[in-house]
């Protein structure tokens, strides 16, 4: 860890210098280091590196010096004591899942999951000889009543895609340290600046950096961030090995993305607060679910463990699908659009799109609905994204 990820910066200072490694040629932006290996000095150097007796990068699939730049400021962040970049997000999630679970153990989950989060867990894991349990986030007994004798693994996000449920971590991290498992956070909805999962007990975050921390619309990136004993003994041999290293380049774009992120999510945050009253006062609106207002679900959990409300909003368009597809038709600036955490405002219809393989029993439980969409809240004006919604929900009847 550099010098400069221990000094106790705000996130917005550590968001522009933290982690930064220098070449002899003092560029003021990182450097972008396109290569895939390194030349040593001396035969007996480079036997010391593969040892591990003398630092120094090898080969671009375990570590480079870009990449290690995005890992510290993440640190730096997160408050974690190392990190290790993936490809996407999902990569993040499926190595943190695997590398804390082996065949004969039994894994607990939230069932408000993104649908391939509920793919790893439901289908791959148990492949591969390990048992899962999918519960209520919300319900501390349903958690409780699922350990088991083998269960070495918790996963869950908060707040929730796409219906913005919140989970208690720090109750749930207690529970799982109590059954001797690990947790397991994705924090992608909150940021790494509205929630802090390891403060409040967690084990292991995981991010897809696509999402707020680059946040422009130009490239795939995950991350996971641990203690240092859990990264270097249970994650590091598997990232090494089967390669889901993130590309120099993404991290680059990665480290311009942290530079940004505290003014765009604290102006995404306000808008989509603003949007969300706007919606509920609307007659075209049976739910909205937002984490910044009273009336969310889990208000005192949300005071209680989050900085911020949401870059996200969860509604119901009255009328089922039909209505729903009318809205997103009518539409213009609002993109129709399965990512979020963009710059640009993107609305999901999650049962047709990104939770379409969930049956319809495993969407109503989790509360998607014909008429449920997701809305990821950009960088436009306010008052032109309420007229393109006004506007929209018109057509919707």
């Amino acid at each position: 860890m550099t010098n400069e990820t221990k000094r106790n910066w705000k996130p917005a200072t550590a968001m522009v210098h933290a982690g930064t490694m220098r070449s002899p040629y003092g560029e003021t932006s990182e450097a972008l280091y396109l290569t895939q290996g390194y030349v040593y000095d001396t035969a007996e150097g480079a036997e010391a590196r593969f040892k591990g007796e003398e630092p120094g990068f090898i080969y671009s699939r375990y570590a480079n010096p870009t990449v290690d730049m995005f890992e510290k400021r993440m640190c730096a962040l997160e408050g974690a004591e190392d990190a290790r970049a993936t490809a996407s997000g999902m990569a993040a999630v499926a190595a943190a899942l695997l590398c804390s679970a082996k065949a004969g153990d039994h894994v607990i989950a939230a069932r408000a999951l993104f649908g391939s989060c509920r793919w790893v867990v439901e289908t791959l894991m148990p492949r591969y000889g390990i048992e899962a349990t999918l519960v209520d986030g919300r319900s501390l007994d349903e958690w409780k009543a699922a350990v088991r004798p083998n269960t070495k693994l918790f996963f869950l996000e908060s707040p929730t895609n796409p219906t913005l449920e919140v989970v208690d971590i720090a109750a749930v991290a207690e529970i799982a340290n109590e059954a001797g498992a690990r947790l397991v956070v994705d924090n992608v909805f909150a940021t790494p600046l509205q929630q802090k999962p390891l403060e409040l007990g967690a084990h292991v975050v995981v991010y897809s950096a696509t999402k707020h921390i680059d946040g422009q619309g130009r490239c795939l990136g995950g991350i996971i961030l641990s203690d240092k004993a859990w990264i270097e003994e249970e994650l590091h041999d598997y990232f090494r090995h089967t390669g889901p290293s993130l590309s120099p380049f993404n991290a680059w774009t990665l480290l311009k993305g942290l530079e940004t992120l505290p003014l765009r999510v604290a102006h995404q945050t306000q808008a989509a607060a603003r949007i969300a009253d706007h919606l509920a006062r609307h007659k075209a609106v049976s739910r909205i679910i937002y984490p910044g207002r009273d009336d969310h679900p889990q208000a005192d959990i949300v005071a209680r463990q989050m900085t911020g409300g949401s870059t996200l909003i969860c509604f119901d368009v009255k009328g089922g699908k039909d209505n729903a597809f009318a809205l997103l038709n009518g539409l213009d600036i609002i993109k129709l659009s399965n990512n979020l955490g963009d710059a640009k405002s993107l609305i999901t219809h999650p049962a047709t799109t990104t939770h379409k393989n969930l049956t319809d029993e495993a969407r109503e439980t989790v509360g998607i609905l014909g008429g449920t969409l997701r809305l990821s809240i950009g960088l436009e004006d306010v008052d032109d994204l309420i007229e393109d919604l006004d506007r929209a929900l018109a057509k919707a009847g």
